[in-house]
Parts: C-alpha cells; sequence; structure tokens
C-alpha cells in the first residue's frame, strides 16, 4: 500500500461533519486570503522531517492535546508561568519549533492570515498523510485563544485510564465509541518514554513484581530489556514495533496480540464485552475502513469548541497573544 495512500471519498467528510458541528468552519475558509497554505504547510513539514524522522507524530498529538483542552483554540502553544504545555501530560510533547516555522512562513505569505489553531489543524491532517495515511479536507476558520487553560488538562486521555474513563472522556466531548478506537489508532506511529508504561511491567495494579496480564509474555520480556527497572525512564519505545514510523493498520493486529505498548491502547480489546473489541478487529481487517473512520473522527476532534468570527484573536506569534 502506498505511503501517499489517498482515499477519494473523504473529502465529502468535511461538509457532511460541518453540518453537524460548527457551520462557520469551512474548508475554502482561505481560498482567498491564503490560496497555498496547505502546500505551505506541507513544504515545511517535510523540511522538519528531513531533521527529524518523528516529527510527524509529533505534531499530531499537539492538535490531540490541543483539543481536549477547552476545544482546538492552540492555546496549547502559548508560554507563561500557567501554560499548558508546562503541566503533566505535556511536558513530553514536541514539535513546538515546527510550528513556529510554519507560522513564519504564512505570516510571510499571508500576513495576519492564518491562525494557529488553524496551522495545527492543517499540520495534523498532512503529518498523517505524509506518514502513508489518509488525507481529508480539513473545517478551517479557528481562531486562537487569547489564555491558556491550564486547569483543563486533566481531560487529557491518560495512558493509564480504563476503557470506562477513556469512553466517558471522548463522550464528552462528543466523541463516540468508534471515534474513540480510531483515534487511538493514531499510535500506529510514534514512541513512547517508558514512564508511559513501567507499572505495567513492574508492578501492575500495585503489585509488586507483577506483569499486566493482558500483555504478551514474549512483549513484556522484550520491554523489561529495554526499560530496566531503575533504569532511564524518559527512554523512548516505538509504539509499534513493525513500522513506527508509518501510519497504517498495524496498530490493531498488536491488540490482538496482546503487543499494546500502553495500557490505554490495550484496554480496547482486551476489556471482556467492550464493544471496541469489535470495532478493533474491524480495523484490523481492514486498513480502507480504519482510514475512514480515522479521517472521519479527526474532523470530529478538530471541531471540539473552536473560537470562530470575533471570538478569539490570529496570533502573529503562536507562543503569545498579541
Amino acid at each position: 500500500m502506498s505511503r501517499f495512500q489517498m482515499i477519494p471519498t473523504l473529502f465529502l467528510l468535511a461538509a457532511m461533519m460541518l453540518g453537524e458541528s460548527n457551520a462557520q468552519l469551512s474548508a475554502t475558509f482561505y481560498a482567498k486570503t491564503c490560496p497555498n497554505v496547505s502546500s505551505i504547510v506541507r513544504s515545511v513539514l517535510q523540511q522538519a522531517q528531513g531533521n527529524d524522522i518523528w516529527i510527524f507524530p509529533k505534531i499530531v498529538r499537539l492538535h490531540f492535546h490541543d483539543c481536549f483542552v477547552n476545544g482546538c483554540d492552540a492555546s496549547l502553544l502559548l508560554n507563561g508561568t500557567n501554560s499548558e504545555k508546562t503541566a503533566p501530560p505535556n511536558l513530553s510533547t514536541d514539535g513546538y519549533a515546527v510550528i513556529d516555522d510554519i507560522k513564519t512562513a504564512l505570516e510571510k505569505a499571508c500576513p495576519r492570515v492564518v491562525s494557529c489553531a488553524d496551522i495545527l489543524a492543517l499540520a495534523a491532517q498532512l503529518s498523517v498523510s505524509l506518514g502513508g495515511g489518509p488525507t481529508w479536507q480539513v473545517p478551517l476558520g479557528r481562531r486562537d485563544s487569547r489564555t491558556a487553560h491550564r486547569e483543563g488538562i486533566g481531560g487529557i486521555p491518560s495512558q493509564h485510564d480504563s476503557l470506562a474513563n477513556l469512553a466517558a472522556r471522548f463522550k464528552s466531548v462528543g466523541l463516540d465509541s468508534t471515534d474513540l478506537v480510531a483515534l487511538s489508532g493514531v499510535h500506529t506511529f510514534g514512541r513512547a518514554q517508558c514512564a508511559a508504561f513501567m507499572d505495567r511491567l513492574y508492578n501492575f495494579n500495585n503489585v509488586s513484581g507483577s506483569v499486566d496480564p493482558t500483555l504478551n509474555a514474549t512483549y513484556a520480556k522484550t520491554l523489561q530489556q529495554r526499560c530496566p527497572k531503575g533504569g532511564d525512564v524518559t527512554s523512548l519505545i516505538d509504539l509499534d514495533e513493525q513500522t513506527s514510523l508509518n501510519f497504517d493498520n498495524k496498530y490493531f493486529l498488536n491488540l490482538q496480540n496482546r503487543r499494546g505498548l500502553l495500557q490505554s491502547d490495550q484496554e480496547l480489546f482486551s476489556t471482556n464485552g467492550a464493544e471496541t473489541v469489535t470495532i478493533v478487529n474491524r480495523f484490523a481487517s481492514s486498513q480502507s475502513q480504519f482510514f475512514g473512520s480515522f479521517a472521519k473522527a479527526m474532523i470530529k476532534m478538530g471541531n471540539i469548541s473552536p473560537l470562530t468570527g470575533s471570538n478569539g484573536e490570529v496570533r502573529l506569534d503562536c507562543r503569545k497573544i498579541n
């Protein structure tokens, strides 16, 4: 399957989802004011990937973590003593410098036009497609928050969440079980620190020496070698041991084989009787179904409480308000 696989029908999803959430967003929002916005973002991302092969999953993660805190308003990007980026679970987020580079390029081409919130949404879509995943038309027209929302970071899903907690977090922002499984599939590429899953290897459920029983025994031993007890918890491990640089459906095959790196991932398949099990199986057997559902879920997530019209602002510098 091509790394640049396209799904022709996905351009229809934007219009479908806009009717369901926020009619003020439009895939053609910058058609007259900044017609080359997508090509500019793509160019910067491709250049950045030459310096950091992991930049695509890093950029997508920024969009996720922004949207789950008070909506997709680029509040995550703000610096300051009350910033979101300096609080757990954002301490390990990365890619901010590339967002700055995109903003600089766009300010040169289209001054004071493209918001940082839209940059995040566009950059996430292009990162997925450049990584071999689906493409879709991104609804645009978001404006940027003038304040950070550090108090809201508890809304970001945690790798230690039970399936019930995950489902509740997603439901609270209008995302259903299919969205949950599809968006979790972003862990088909990227890496995680040992600290994110150490408890599964040594003291699961606070039992000394206990290994998570939903974890494949051979895989657990491999992880223990790479993340030894008392070792460097910031060491990075591929989320998908086979194709962690490619966006594909191997993540769901890993779950079926009890090789999901994070507890929150394996919960989708190993929770008895959960409706997510059927969805995992469906995506594992059909990459095209996963890609279609992922694109639709990304559009829905990108429409979480956007600032539009006269609300917010278009920041000149994504790290600070005007």
